[in-house]
């Protein structure tokens, strides 16, 4: 160090005539700045390429390192001097190590949430709980360690960490393979980043590649515990078959292999908790009960199997509720006024604490309440001050099953604090802020969920055992090992943990699964009984009852002319619907019906006057005889579609419209094979014209379509004909109508109908390019493009809506059938015939001919 010179105190004025003025003295010379610039980029690379340097770095921390160092030079540069630059940089040193501490906060070791290892395992536990909807204005992951702290998700995340440094200490499972593990704070449903790095390699995501070339990070995934967590994941491990085994999703529809086909689980499902719940009420002949719910798929999913169980058990559900956000006050006071004793509260922990809570601040009192697995050993609600007040609570848990060692293993760790403050998380959502934590803290809290976490990672850890083919102390190195081969193994899993078999169905879930049933007495819950399917015993001795009773009601079936509200206790009569004629559309459809019989009266009249025109024949000359009067005849049917039915309405509603309506088919279907075979097969097939004008071939089809719609319509109403129905889908109303009878013979009769439209629309098509004045086949095509948009019309508003106006709806479309073939066929020609006589010559439709044989 050398004194500082007047020269070097600072920028001065030039001193000669031809020198500038320079604010700053260049200190180093240029060719050594390069050079010195050179050589640290050069060693920079080179350290690039060793694993040792690749340290984590916190981009923010740089950021504000460079600005300090910016900032502090330019003080030295312009105040200070030279002398200063070692304290100054010392100085820099110590601030960037406060900021730094200052920003990452308490987290834990990165060994807590990693581990390296041969093969890696996924975790996944909500170690933090983001309560309500969080809402960003960009897509950005949540920091979970700045939500609320879930002690009994810390156990459960420790219990995972134990069993690992279980297996890798073993000598039996896995002998020279370690296992690592990559868990992730996991506090919300939408949040991904650790997702998405669990099924990441490398840092990327390839999709759809073969199984077997697929670089996967993680062979199995332990986790998460809540059902919507797992149904909204589950989806980005079942496309590439990664096992996800959750040790707390119970919901029914991650049953459905064909959605999860990858999906397990080491907790029972609802559908099993829902089974011992109704049992248990059988057992204590409760039959009156209200059903709470946590909202989400958890819940929902246990009230619609609770729903559906209970049919034909003489349980009714009187009462039934969303937690989330409920007024109490207004719930309880519904609950009372219904006289309901027993409560079963199928939610989650939270839920269930801020529910009893409540109870006791209310005073709500002489209650059986029935707690579900998610709750029922919750150990701080049971020494609740007034607990006993609101009544008897009961639960049902699975069989609570100790972790030898456990203990041990939580003192033998470094008590969660702030030491490792300075170690920064590799990942986000692998930190927690657990100062002040405890060992003891950690085993008092509930025990619930540890085995099947102890149960979901030995699992794996014997599936992978099989893959690796070990044996004699040794696995095999040189299998390459890909998740779906550590599915299928899972699937055949059968081995004894802790005195229990692990072995999993069809549907993926535990094949033997056992519950307790507790009572909470003076503070902890105390087992009172226990259930295997279908087997249930429970002590009533042990059981202090602080109620004066249970069920007011029994429930009573109402009978069919009768419906109930949710929840009442009594029976009121349906109201009677059906559509009479004085309803005005009624009225219009029935004047619509005789307006047309009596066009169909005065077409057949004038049809008969000019019997011998060249219109008339061209139209079907007899035939238009027989169409007028099949189509007055089907419109009988719509008569009785009105009015209380009745045997003979019945079938007076479905009979003429399906008998006659079938020739009437099949006389379009002759027509258009006759215009067909007139212009374009009497030339080319002249004996299949002779033989179909000598047999009469068009009376021919016509009465074998009507016998076999005859026949058909007699075997179907002499096996089932049509009958009065009532229809109770509406809770307040029964419909009345009338079913269709022998449903097979009946479509059988209508596909007749079906195909004899099919077959008249492909002739008329084939007469399009007939001449162009000539349009009776076009007139034909036209009425049948009507026909089927009026049944389309009709068929979809039948599949949307039920009630009594679709009997109007039905009646409408029948009238619009006869109405397309009267409106669209015979008025054009009526019309010709009246107005346009000149056009109802021989030599009009000769000339007519003439010219489209010319062509």
């Amino acid at each position: 160090m050398q004194p500082v010179s007047p020269a070097d105190e600072g920028p001065s004025l030039p001193t000669k005539q031809n020198e500038e003025f320079r604010p700053f003295i260049r200190r180093l010379p240029e060719f050594k700045f390069w050079h010195s610039a050179t050589k640290g980029i050069v060693i920079a690379m080179i350290c690039t390429f060793f694993e040792a340097f690749n340290v984590p770095v916190f981009w923010p921390i740089l950021v504000m390192y460079f600005i300090m160092l910016f900032c502090i030079t330019m003080k030295r540069q312009i105040k200070i001097g030279k002398n200063t630059t070692m304290k100054q940089f010392l100085v820099s040193l110590y601030l960037l190590g406060s900021f730094q501490h200052a920003v990452l906060g308490c987290t834990l070791a990165s060994s807590e949430f990693q581990l390296p290892g041969d093969y890696l395992l996924g975790g996944l536990f909500d170690i933090h709980h983001a309560s309500g909807s969080i809402v960003h204005e960009r897509p950005e992951a949540i920091d979970c360690s700045s939500q609320e702290f879930v002690l009994s998700s810390y156990r459960k995340f420790q219990v995972m960490r134990f069993a690992v440094e279980e297996i890798n200490n073993s000598t039996a499972l896995l002998p020279n393979v370690s296992l690592g593990y990559e868990i992730f704070d996991h506090c919300s449903d939408n949040n991904f980043p650790g997702i998405l790095d669990l099924i990441s390699a490398n840092g990327t995501i390839r999709l759809r590649e073969e199984m077997n070339n697929y670089p996967f990070k993680v062979i199995g995934v332990v986790g998460p515990f809540g059902s919507a967590e797992t149904l909204t994941m589950a989806p980005l491990f079942m496309m590439n078959l990664i096992p996800l085994i959750s040790y707390g999703s119970a919901s029914s529809v991650l049953a459905d292999k064909h959605k999860y086909p990858s999906f397990l689980r080491t907790v029972p499902s609802s559908r099993d908790i829902i089974h011992l719940i109704i049992t248990m009420m059988q057992h204590f002949d409760w039959r009156w009960v209200a059903f709470l719910i946590s909202n989400g798929p958890y819940g929902k999913d246990g009230l619609e199997l609770f729903q559906s169980n209970i049919m034909g058990t003489g349980i009714c559900l009187a009462y039934t509720e969303l937690l989330d956000n409920v007024d109490y006050v207004k719930m309880f006071k519904e609950i009372e006024a219904q006289r309901i004793s027993v409560i079963v509260v199928f939610s989650f922990d939270r839920h269930a604490e801020e529910l009893i809570r409540s109870a006791i601040r209310l005073n709500i009192t002489n209650k059986v309440w029935i707690a579900t697995d998610a709750w029922s050993m919750n150990k701080k609600l049971p020494k609740l001050k007034g607990i006993k007040n609101i009544g008897t609570i009961l639960g049902i848990a699975e069989a609570i099953v100790a972790l030898p060692g456990f203990d041990d293993f939580m003192y033998s760790k470094d008590r969660p604090s702030c030491v490792n403050a300075g170690q920064q998380q590799m990942f986000c959502n692998q930190a927690c802020d657990c100062s002040g934590l405890s060992p003891e803290q950690v085993i008092a809290v509930t025990p619930a969920y540890s085995f099947p976490v102890y149960a979901a990672t030995y699992a794996i850890a014997h599936a992978l055992h099989n893959v690796l083919q070990c044996g004699s102390g040794r696995c095999r190195d040189n299998i390459t090992v890909y998740p779906h081969m550590v599915l299928a193994e899972l699937k055949k899993s059968n081995f004894t943990l802790l005195s229990r078999g692990i072995q999993f169905d069809a549907n993926s879930d535990l094949k033997y699964s056992s519950f307790a049933v507790v009572f909470w007495n003076n503070g902890h819950a105390e087992e009172i009984g226990a259930y295997k399917s279908p087997l249930m015993s429970i002590d009533n001795s042990k059981i202090q009852w602080h109620t004066n009773g249970t069920d007011a009601y029994k429930c009573v079936p109402c009978k069919d002319t009768e419906w109930s509200e949710g929840g009442s206790t009594s029976c009121k009569l349906r109201s009677v619907k059906y559509v009479p004629f004085t309803e005005p559309t009624a009225m219009l459809i029935v004047v619509g019906t005789l307006a047309l019989e009596g066009l169909s009266l005065a077409m057949a009249i004038l049809f008969a006057v000019n019997y011998n025109t060249p219109v008339v024949k061209s139209a079907g000359g007899p035939m238009c005889f027989l169409i007028l009067g099949c189509l007055s005849l089907c419109s009988i049917s719509v008569f009785f579609y009105f009015d209380k039915p009745t045997f003979a309405r019945c079938i007076l509603r479905y009979l003429p419209f399906l008998l006659f309506f079938t020739p009437c088919l099949a006389c379009f279907v002759v027509r258009a094979f006759q215009i067909v075979c007139v212009f374009k097969m009497a030339a080319k097939f002249p004996k299949l014209h002779g033989w179909w004008m000598k047999y009469n071939g068009q009376w021919l089809v016509i009465t074998v379509a009507f016998l076999a719609q005859a026949f058909l319509l007699t075997v179907g109403y002499a096996a089932g004909p049509p009958k009065p129905y009532n229809d109770t889908r509406y809770d307040d109303k029964t419909i009345l109508g009338c079913d269709h009878g022998n449903l097979e013979l009946f479509f059988m009769s209508v596909l007749l109908l079906v195909s004899l439209c099919f077959l008249c629309f492909v002739f008329s098509y084939m007469g399009k390019d007939l001449p162009k004045n000539y349009n009776e086949a076009k007139a034909i095509t036209f009425c049948l493009l009507l026909l089927i948009l009026t049944w389309v019309i009709y068929a979809t508003e039948e599949g949307l809506y039920h009630d009594v106006y679709i009997q109007t709806l039905n009646a409408l479309a029948v009238l619009s059938s006869l109405y397309c073939i009267l409106l669209w066929y015979f008025l054009p020609k009526c019309y010709i015939i009246i107005f346009q006589p000149h056009k109802n010559t021989q030599q009009y439709f000769q000339g007519l001919i003439q010219s489209y044989t010319m062509k």
